[in-house]
Protein backbone atom coordinates (compact mmCIF):
# COMPACT_ATOMS: atom_id res chain seq x y z
CA UNK A 1 0.00 0.00 0.00
CA UNK A 2 1.46 3.43 -0.63
CA UNK A 3 0.88 6.45 1.09
CA UNK A 4 1.02 9.42 -1.40
CA UNK A 5 2.92 12.72 -0.19
CA UNK A 6 3.39 16.11 -1.16
CA UNK A 7 5.80 16.71 -4.06
CA UNK A 8 9.48 16.57 -3.89
CA UNK A 9 11.48 20.11 -3.31
CA UNK A 10 14.19 18.75 -5.58
CA UNK A 11 17.14 19.68 -4.10
CA UNK A 12 17.15 17.87 -0.72
CA UNK A 13 18.22 14.25 0.03
CA UNK A 14 16.34 11.30 -1.37
CA UNK A 15 16.22 7.95 0.35
CA UNK A 16 14.97 4.29 0.37
CA UNK A 17 14.46 2.87 4.10
CA UNK A 18 13.42 -0.59 4.67
CA UNK A 19 12.22 -1.93 8.37
CA UNK A 20 12.01 -5.70 8.25
CA UNK A 21 10.59 -7.53 11.51
CA UNK A 22 12.80 -10.44 12.59
CA UNK A 23 11.78 -13.63 14.30
CA UNK A 24 13.17 -12.70 17.78
CA UNK A 25 13.81 -9.96 20.14
CA UNK A 26 16.94 -8.32 19.35
CA UNK A 27 19.39 -8.53 16.43
CA UNK A 28 17.41 -11.62 15.16
CA UNK A 29 19.01 -15.07 14.22
CA UNK A 30 22.50 -15.78 12.73
CA UNK A 31 20.32 -16.63 9.58
CA UNK A 32 18.25 -14.11 9.43
CA UNK A 33 21.49 -11.74 9.28
CA UNK A 34 22.96 -13.48 6.73
CA UNK A 35 19.74 -13.38 4.73
CA UNK A 36 19.78 -9.44 4.81
CA UNK A 37 23.56 -9.04 4.60
CA UNK A 38 23.42 -11.43 1.08
CA UNK A 39 20.16 -8.80 -0.27
CA UNK A 40 22.44 -6.15 1.10
CA UNK A 41 25.30 -6.94 -1.81
CA UNK A 42 22.74 -7.87 -4.57
CA UNK A 43 21.08 -4.63 -4.16
CA UNK A 44 24.71 -2.71 -3.52
CA UNK A 45 25.50 -4.36 -6.90
CA UNK A 46 22.43 -3.40 -8.87
CA UNK A 47 22.49 0.23 -7.05
CA UNK A 48 25.94 0.50 -9.11
CA UNK A 49 25.39 -0.94 -12.10
CA UNK A 50 22.62 1.22 -12.41
CA UNK A 51 23.97 4.71 -11.07
CA UNK A 52 20.91 5.67 -8.69
CA UNK A 53 22.56 5.94 -6.18
CA UNK A 54 24.53 4.05 -2.84
CA UNK A 55 23.52 1.33 -0.49
CA UNK A 56 24.38 2.65 3.13
CA UNK A 57 24.28 -0.27 5.44
CA UNK A 58 21.81 -1.49 7.80
CA UNK A 59 20.69 -1.31 11.71
CA UNK A 60 19.86 -4.50 14.03
CA UNK A 61 18.46 -4.04 17.03
CA UNK A 62 14.53 -4.27 18.93
CA UNK A 63 13.80 -7.13 16.59
CA UNK A 64 14.11 -5.45 13.53
CA UNK A 65 16.39 -4.72 10.36
CA UNK A 66 16.44 -1.69 8.89
CA UNK A 67 18.64 -0.89 5.74
CA UNK A 68 19.28 2.47 3.94
CA UNK A 69 20.34 3.50 0.54
CA UNK A 70 20.56 7.42 -0.73
CA UNK A 71 20.39 8.83 -4.39
CA UNK A 72 19.35 11.62 -6.09
CA UNK A 73 15.80 10.10 -6.91
CA UNK A 74 14.28 8.23 -4.81
CA UNK A 75 11.99 6.54 -7.44
CA UNK A 76 14.87 5.40 -9.34
CA UNK A 77 16.29 3.88 -6.09
CA UNK A 78 13.53 2.08 -5.12
CA UNK A 79 12.98 0.34 -8.43
CA UNK A 80 16.46 -1.30 -8.78
CA UNK A 81 16.42 -2.69 -5.15
CA UNK A 82 12.31 -3.38 -5.21
CA UNK A 83 12.42 -6.78 -5.98
CA UNK A 84 15.17 -7.60 -3.67
CA UNK A 85 13.51 -5.64 -1.32
CA UNK A 86 10.10 -7.75 -1.77
CA UNK A 87 11.91 -11.26 -1.81
CA UNK A 88 13.13 -10.94 1.52
CA UNK A 89 11.16 -12.98 3.34
CA UNK A 90 10.59 -11.21 6.85
CA UNK A 91 7.11 -9.30 7.79
CA UNK A 92 5.94 -7.43 8.43
CA UNK A 93 8.21 -4.94 6.73
CA UNK A 94 7.83 -1.40 4.51
CA UNK A 95 9.69 0.70 3.18
CA UNK A 96 9.70 4.34 3.01
CA UNK A 97 10.78 6.23 0.00
CA UNK A 98 11.57 9.45 1.04
CA UNK A 99 11.55 12.47 -1.49
CA UNK A 100 13.87 15.66 0.01
CA UNK A 101 11.45 16.61 2.53
CA UNK A 102 8.49 14.57 1.81
CA UNK A 103 7.85 10.45 1.92
CA UNK A 104 5.95 7.71 0.95
CA UNK A 105 5.41 4.28 3.23
CA UNK A 106 4.86 1.30 0.75
CA UNK A 107 4.51 -2.19 2.68
CA UNK A 108 5.86 -5.34 0.98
Amino acid sequence: METPSASDSGDDEHAVIAHFRLAADGFGDADQREQVYGAEEVMAAAIDEAGVGEFDGNEFGAGEAVLYAYGPNADALFKVMEPTLRGLPFRPAHVVVRRGDSASRIDL
